[in-house]
């Protein structure tokens, strides 16, 4: 039976499989939240993997196509949409899936988002003077030292987040792992956590064959597209895997197509990896893999879902 508030929670690596299983499923008793931080960006259809028209079509999803490359989409922005998206589902008697490979919106979502001081104006020219003297990479070394959980957790080419922990460990002089956790949004809900894997051989095929299939199917096109409509490499959708190295080729002055998909592939597998150590942090997950249990995935998603 249908628990009362049932929601699911989906996540695996870039790669592994989500998509494909998820639109397989019955659109009169599923509809999928997106938990992407790149899905949410309109005109980045092919670089993020995204679910085709048809496909979204088939299964209805949400948190997609909801913002331009040029707007920052934070962890609250996604905490609220997410959680007005499943009170909806909810009330039309479906099931909610919270899907995708952000982990840090998954986590938070389930545990709660931290309580953080804003830091004043000083404090954060500061930072963004450190930051446009030294570089990124120079920054994050620089957060390892007052804060290694959370430099180890925050993407490398992450630089919001990065002088985020920066500026509330210059404020408080707290690390911003040390910070509790206030809003949850999944605190009233019955969720039903499961991660999906594969072991990394398998994975990295995937990841190989994924970009060459992103080439032939127009990702070059795609860039240019966006780089007409006034795209720059400084605009949070581009600094996403199989974006942002299109213009780190292009800065090179050494360019190729080639080049920039072996780029995108290796970024990508450094990526999956840190996914993976990232989602062993959130408690209570059955860890399925998508070929072998596949059928064990659709029965517990089927056990939560009301009949058609």
């Amino acid at each position: 039976m249908k628990r009362p508030n049932s929601t699911v929670i989906l996540f695996g690596p870039t790669g592994v499989g989500k998509t494909s299983l998820l639109t397989e499923l019955d659109a009169r008793r599923f509809e999928i939240i997106s938990a992407d931080s790149l899905q949410v960006y309109r005109g980045m259809d092919i670089g993020t993997a995204k679910p085709t028209k048809e496909q979204q079509k088939a299964v209805p999803h949400h948190l997609i196509d909801i913002c331009s490359p040029s707007e920052s989409f934070d962890l609250g922005r996604f905490n609220d949409l997410a959680e007005q998206a499943v009170v909806k589902i909810l009330q039309r008697k479906r099931l909610p899936i919270i899907s995708g490979g952000t982990g840090y919106y998954i986590k938070h979502f389930i545990l709660g988002m931290p309580e953080t001081p804003q830091a004043s104006f000083s404090v954060r020219k500061r930072i963004e003077d450190m930051h446009r003297m030294y570089g990124t990479a120079w920054c994050r070394e620089k957060l390892a030292v007052v804060d290694a959980e959370s430099a180890e957790r925050i993407s490398p080419n992450d630089t919001y987040r990065i002088l985020r922990a920066l500026e509330v460990f210059e404020s408080t002089g707290k690390p911003l792992s040390s910070f509790s956790m206030t809003k949850r949004p999944g605190k009233d809900l019955d969720l039903l956590i499961i991660g999906l894997y594969r072991e990394r051989v398998d994975l990295f095929e995937r990841i190989d064959a994924r970009v060459d299939e992103m080439f032939r199917s127009g990702l070059v096109e795609e860039i240019r597209e966006l780089m007409r409509a006034g795209a720059q490499a400084d605009w949070p959708g581009m600094k996403g895997i199989g974006y942002r190295e299109f213009f780190i080729s292009r800065r090179s002055g050494e360019f190729s197509y080639r080049q920039t998909g072996e780029l995108i592939k290796l970024a990508s597998k450094a990526y999956a990896k840190r996914q993976m150590t990232f989602f062993r942090s959130i408690p209570g997950v059955i860890w399925l893999n998508p070929e072998s249990d596949r059928a064990e995935i659709i029965r517990l998603l089927h056990s939560r879902s009301r009949p058609s």
